[in-house]
């Protein structure tokens, strides 16, 4: 496995192994997802007591990663987001956020990486759910290296921390910090759209050519509201998430909250696509592949400009 992969999970099961080695206080909690790849390199070999793999019982999963926060350690609990969010919520809730302790979950699988399992392995509604529980810092990386980037400082706190692997991966990383970056400045009447994580590479797509001022964010909560004030110099804002559309509608109109603004959220649709194919097939379905972006934002914006 290189260090340098362009995958996502890859890059994580790395640098959890390297923290292992390097850090005492971190432990790895399974529910067989991506155990073969902890077995691969060597890591389940080496810390045999601090990779747990407990089979497929996520809710344990997410309790005992939080039984060993409550003992000092830094747990990373790990599975595919419908997993690890929605089947556990009510342990995230109660053994991390109502114990007041903090650990790092990170799913796999997006929102439809994997849609030839079903609905059983698509987790659109993740980061929305998990945005109604204080303090949580989510993470939506958008290349490998902002993985690396996000885990690596996720370790070093004691906060609880999401991050969100995908396979969709932007052609390279964009270093945004926990606040918003500008990746394209367009005229003063230019039209701001915020392109989260994955969604960063489709949209420069679908704008390509169009005057349009471009913001990217790995982090969507703490939401960067300072920084999206500082960049809108028009009241027209576009809002592109990978996951289940309007998540974070309300932290954008919060920062604007004492100015006029138009809103338009992009993402997953509510109504479920009973489909299988292709995650490429589910992303033009939903709208979210840059000729979809393109005429969403174009048909938006056609009556105003």
């Amino acid at each position: 496995m290189s260090r340098k992969s362009r995958s996502m999970r890859n890059r994580f099961v790395q640098v959890a192994s390297d923290a292992l080695d390097a850090n005492p206080r971190v432990a790895v909690v399974l529910a067989d997802i991506s155990t073969d790849r902890f077995v691969a390199n060597g890591a389940v070999a080496r810390h045999p007591d601090r990779i747990i793999n407990v089979g497929i019982r996520e809710q344990l999963m997410v309790s005992a990663a939080a039984g060993m926060a409550l003992e000092g350690m830094r747990p990373i609990a790990h599975s595919f987001a419908p997993f690890l969010v929605e089947r556990a919520f009510e342990q995230v809730k109660l053994d991390f956020s109502h114990q007041g302790v903090g650990g790092i979950l990170v799913s796999a699988g997006a929102s439809y990486d994997t849609p030839g399992y079903g609905r059983t392995h698509q987790g659109m509604g993740d980061v929305a759910l998990l945005a109604t529980l204080p303090g949580w810092r989510i993470t939506i990386p958008g290349h490998a290296d902002e993985v690396e980037e996000a885990l690596v400082e996720a370790i070093k706190s004691d906060e609880p921390v999401y991050i969100r692997l995908s396979d969709q991966v932007n052609a390279g990383p964009v270093s945004s910090g926990p606040g918003l970056a500008t990746v394209r400045a367009g005229s003063p009447g230019a039209v701001t759209v915020i392109a989260v994580g994955p969604m960063l590479d489709p949209v420069m797509e679908a704008l390509s050519g169009s005057d349009a001022t471009i913001l990217y964010t790995s982090t969507v909560r703490p939401f960067d509201g300072p920084g999206l004030r500082a960049a809108v110099r028009c009241p027209k804002v576009v809002l592109v998430e990978p996951y289940l559309e309007g998540t974070s509608a309300g932290e954008v109109s919060s920062a604007l909250s004492d100015r006029a603004h138009r809103l338009l959220s992009i993402g997953v649709p509510r109504g479920e696509h009973r489909h299988y194919g292709t995650p490429a097939e589910h992303a033009q379905a939903y709208g979210l592949d840059a000729p979809g972006l393109r005429r969403r934002i174009a048909s938006w914006l056609g009556p105003y400009t």
